[in-house]
């Protein structure tokens, strides 16, 4: 785990993103992919989003499948499971941001992608390698594409700020919760806006990302706000910068990050979701989301998810989210 504080790597950070940014249109690039790590294929176009029936809508998202008894040995899994096919194969392949500071971005002195979403990631991979683990594959996917990709099982995980909701379990499979986030906005400085109703007032010009509960919200919730969508969050920052949009709306995650890179811009107002982050998984491997959970069990009694929380966000302390469980197999509908 890297004990670099993420303050001090935020200045670092923030600079290379706007060095790579600024002259940019609406998709960003990144620097080669480095060993152990894949650029992402194009995934396979989304189907249209199936949606949750009210009485499924109205149940706990976050529950997930009951953790595995016992974890397997690291090294050795159960034959014909998931995990011995990623064993046998000799790397986890994950989807993840690039992009995204504190949580899945590249560090721009080692050229490697770190944050509390990978750092989570590496848990698992240990658990299922063992102590000296082969390197991760990692694959830096768009927000859009990261349920395609565990669809098609292009990716065996994704952590990259995903937020756990009813509709998403209709197409994959979620871990218990493992970060609780939620949404805010970013606006220029003196800009006089203070949250989100501000811009609603206003009919405002708001950034979102496509394939985000982000734009689902304000679709939903704000529809006098001009939604400005983009191919990913990274894009609405470019977008911000060029004076396409007069906000951005998406985790406080993210905009902690961003605000940390535009000295002009500033968050504002309190959260206004509830964002649970769970990590991907594809909808008919549930042997793996058990393995999951119980990985994250294991690290949220043994003080590391602490550690990854202290490393990567900082500040007051917190307790890492309870985990609910309670899904069955046939139950995938909420």
């Amino acid at each position: 785990m890297s004990t670099r504080s993420p303050k001090r790597l935020a200045g670092l950070v923030g600079a290379a993103v706007l060095l790579n940014l600024v002259g940019c249109s609406g998709d960003a690039t990144l620097p080669p992919p480095e060993l152990g790590e894949t650029a992402t294929t194009e995934a396979a176009a989304a189907p249209a989003q199936p949606q949750c029936s009210v009485a499924d809508a109205a149940l706990d998202p976050t529950r997930s499948y009951e953790p595995t008894e016992p974890l397997p040995m690291p090294g050795d899994m159960p034959a014909g499971s998931t995990m011995r096919k990623i064993q046998d194969r000799g790397r986890l392949i994950v989807g993840v941001s690039g992009d995204t500071l504190q949580f899945g971005a590249r560090n721009p002195i080692t050229g490697e992608i770190e944050g509390f979403d990978i750092d989570i990631l590496k848990e698992v991979n240990a658990a299922i390698f063992g102590a000296d683990p082969p390197a991760i594959e990692y694959r830096i996917i768009t927000y859009a594409d990261r349920l395609p990709n565990l669809e098609t099982e292009q990716v065996d995980l994704v952590a990259h700020t995903m937020t756990i909701n009813c509709n998403r379990w209709l197409r994959i499979a979620f871990s218990s919760e493992y970060y609780p986030a939620g949404q805010k906005v970013l606006v220029r400085r003196g800009s006089g806006y203070t949250g989100i109703d501000d811009l609603a007032l206003a009919g405002a010009r708001v950034c979102v990302p496509g394939g985000s509960t982000n734009l689902e919200f304000l679709q939903t919730d704000y529809p006098q706000i001009e939604a400005v969508e983009r191919a990913d969050i990274t894009d609405c920052l470019v977008a911000f910068q060029q004076g396409q949009a007069d906000a951005i709306t998406a985790d406080d995650t993210v905009l902690v990050g961003f605000a940390a890179q535009d000295p002009y811009a500033e968050v504002v107002g309190e959260t206004f979701t509830e964002e649970p982050y769970g990590i991907g998984i594809n909808l008919g491997q549930t042997d793996l989301v058990r393995f999951v959970n119980s990985v994250l069990d294991e690290i949220r009694a043994n003080g590391r998810w602490d550690a990854i929380y202290a490393t990567w966000v900082g500040g007051d302390p917190i307790e890492p989210p309870a985990a609910v469980y309670g899904r069955l197999p046939a139950d995938e509908g909420g």
